[in-house]
């Protein structure tokens, strides 16, 4: 989908909820984070398995959806 390889689906995972890479981090929750402001580099911190391009891609997937 659209080269969001990292945004997977996994009915195992987090009930079938768009999630990163396989791991039991949402989607939302990476969208959230950025949209009440908290800074990539604190949600890097925060969240060590991520990666900045697991939060570019996250917030295009939620561009993707608003269309």
């Amino acid at each position: 989908m659209l080269g969001l390889e990292r945004i997977t689906f996994d009915p195992s995972i987090m009930a079938g909820q768009a999630c990163i890479r396989g791991m039991r981090i949402p989607v939302s929750l990476v969208v959230n984070l950025v949209a009440y402001g908290k800074p990539i580099e604190k949600i890097l911190e925060e969240y060590p398995d991520l990666e900045a391009e697991d939060i570019r891609q996250s917030l295009l997937y939620a561009a993707w959806l608003t269309q």
